[in-house]
């Protein structure tokens, strides 16, 4: 393909993910609010369309009309800033993420990834750092006492479990050999799907991921009991929409990162044996991996209605004194893998 068609290729691409995200986003909070009530034993939302189908779209205009209140004490430029900081870090870890195998049209090849990088993992986790930032920077920004801390507390939160989720991933990157995400999805051929090979590995990855998007147990950076609404206190109307738009879209990326390091990404175990024609096979990948990632996201949500708030000293003990040692076994664990059975 000629240059033009990369590029052009890759702006559609580009649409279309953002576009699935959002309405993805949309429909995630509103699947939440049932999954939620299922799990109180209530009916959840049931006016606004079709079995309460609508809702997310009422709570969007009502966010839309919302008046923005800033207050007196706010340093209003980073006030501002910090929305947009956490919903653009979001939407462009998605880039590196392959969603399915290369789709064959006619002559046309097109790879289901919007850049397939060299180090599309170091990429991911190099943006998902600067999340914090927006965080911090939200709660510093308000003037008040609340965010503040909230602020505080989620640079601390994500520093602690950011070591173990960089340990848990080194072990995937020792059996692949690439910091590749199309190269680490072929290493997990068959059943060499890496949640098989390191469950260790996988566990911390997925409790890192929890801490990391803030999601009970360890929405400690909210905790409204406490902190009122943490953060994002002092925020309304469109910005307090793009916070929340950010941890819902952080949520979807951390499931198909998930998926992609230890769900054997789009792979269907030997598919290819069955003889498909290519379209079809391409389009049964890519439904394996979306429905990898909708049974992460129902476990995400799952699990916040399932379990109580950590204190803040069981948060930072279980990061430093169970989830760092872990990780460093689940290290020694994939290393002695490769050296006995040769992976």
């Amino acid at each position: 393909m000629s240059i033009l068609e990369v590029v052009i290729f890759a702006l559609i691409k580009v649409v279309i993910i953002v576009a699935a995200m959002l309405v993805t986003v949309a429909y995630l909070v509103y699947f939440e609010r049932k999954i939620s009530a299922w799990a109180q034993n209530r009916i959840g939302p049931n006016r606004v369309g079709w079995h309460g189908s609508l809702q997310p779209f009422a709570d969007l205009f009502k966010l839309v009309l919302k008046e923005d209140i800033v207050p007196d004490k706010a340093d209003r430029k980073i006030h501002a800033l910090a929305p947009i900081i956490a919903l653009l870090v979001a939407l462009s870890t998605y880039a590196v993420i392959p969603f399915g195998p290369d789709l064959t049209i006619g002559s046309y090849t097109i790879p289901l990834v919007v850049a397939d990088v060299n180090i599309g993992v170091l990429f991911i986790l190099a943006l998902t750092s600067l999340g914090v930032y927006a965080i911090t920077l939200a709660g510093w920004s308000s003037g008040s006492k609340y965010s503040l801390l909230g602020g505080i507390r989620s640079s601390a939160q994500m520093i602690s479990y950011e070591v173990s989720m960089g340990f848990s991933v080194a072990g995937v990157l020792l059996l692949a050999g690439s910091l590749r995400p199309v190269a680490i999805v072929e290493a997990q051929y068959g059943w060499m799907w890496n949640i098989i090979l390191q469950p260790i590995g996988f566990i911390t990855f997925l409790v890192s991921a929890f801490a990391e998007t803030n999601r009970l147990p360890f929405d400690l950076p909210e905790a409204e009991p406490e902190l009122v609404g943490g953060f994002h206190t002092e925020y309304s109307s469109m910005k307090f929409a793009g916070f929340f738009l950010a941890e819902y879209a952080n949520m979807i990326i951390a499931s198909a990162f998930i998926v992609t390091l230890y769900l054997g990404g789009w792979q269907i175990p030997y598919i290819e044996k069955l003889g498909l024609p290519s379209v079809i096979e391409t389009l049964l990948c890519l439904g394996a991996f979306l429905f990898k990632m909708a049974v992460l996201l129902f476990f995400f949500i799952w699990v916040r209605w399932s379990f109580p708030r950590f204190r803040y000293d069981q948060l930072m003990n279980l990061g430093w004194k169970v989830m760092f040692p872990l990780s460093l076994i689940n290290i020694v664990w994939v290393a002695a893998l490769i050296m006995i059975f040769g992976l």
